[in-house]
């Protein structure tokens, strides 16, 4: 029987900082809002912090965001691990093309037919029974054709390859997938700020705010002027005062 996969993000890596000690400087963050503080020091060579407005880290980190210097923040990493995303979903996604992707291939497939239903359908019962119906019914289809190609093409190694990347091509754009995807934080914060909006799909919007929600965790001040409001409909959006631009 088919089921509803649900979203589900962790941050699974993260810079981490050390600074030389041959370098008179300190700070009062560590990881990554240390090491884009370091970073843009190291520019001007400014370590003795000559502008006291700037001596914080959270001071000099939101001084950045405020003159646009952004480069900084590619020195910066976080990858996170996403499940319950629907290939639909990832075919938008993957057009940041400044992330890194490692997708699940679809040649492997569940024993059971995993898909995402857009909020639309997931809030009516009648409408997930029907779309669950159809997902379960091309998983049948799949596997008849699956069988055909296989008798058709042989057992081998590379024929069943060829058997199962041709099946899937009957697959719903519905179909969870996974992925592992890595990104700088200018790169993050560009993503939050394109895909949080409320004229974003929702899916993906929905994935960028849980994705921000984790980043304020690891970052409180990089990513912390996305402030996070409720729509009328009970979704999330996010949205920032500086434009986060490549």
């Amino acid at each position: 029987m088919s089921r509803a996969a649900k979203l589900d993000v962790a941050l699974i890596a993260a810079t981490r900082f050390q600074a030389p000690e041959d370098v008179d400087w300190s700070t009062d963050a560590e990881g990554p809002e240390a090491l884009i503080e370091f970073a843009g020091r190291a520019c001007y060579e400014t370590f003795d912090k000559p502008n006291p407005r700037t001596a914080t880290n959270a001071a000099y980190v939101r001084h950045i965001m405020e003159v646009g210097h952004a480069a900084l923040f590619e020195h910066a990493t976080a990858t996170m691990y996403i499940r319950g995303i629907s290939r639909a979903a990832t075919h938008e996604f993957l057009r940041h093309r400044h992330f890194s992707f490692s997708q699940l291939s679809q040649r492997f497939t569940h024993d059971e037919p995993t898909v995402v239903l857009p909020p639309a359908i997931a809030e009516d019962e009648e409408l997930s029974r029907l779309m669950l119906n159809a997902a379960q019914d091309l998983a049948f289809i799949h596997d008849d054709l699956l069988g055909a190609l296989e008798e058709k093409l042989g057992t081998n190694p590379l024929a069943t390859r060829q058997a199962r990347q041709a099946a899937r091509y009957v697959l719903p754009a519905a179909t969870e997938s996974r992925m592992v995807v890595t990104g700088n934080y200018r790169t993050w914060r560009h993503f939050i700020a394109a895909r949080a909006t409320e004229h974003a799909d929702v899916e993906l919007r929905t994935l960028a705010i849980e994705c921000l929600r984790l980043l304020r965790v690891e970052a409180p001040t990089a990513f912390g002027d996305f402030d996070i409001s409720t729509l009328a409909d009970g979704t999330e959006m996010a949205t920032s005062p500086y434009v986060a631009e490549f």
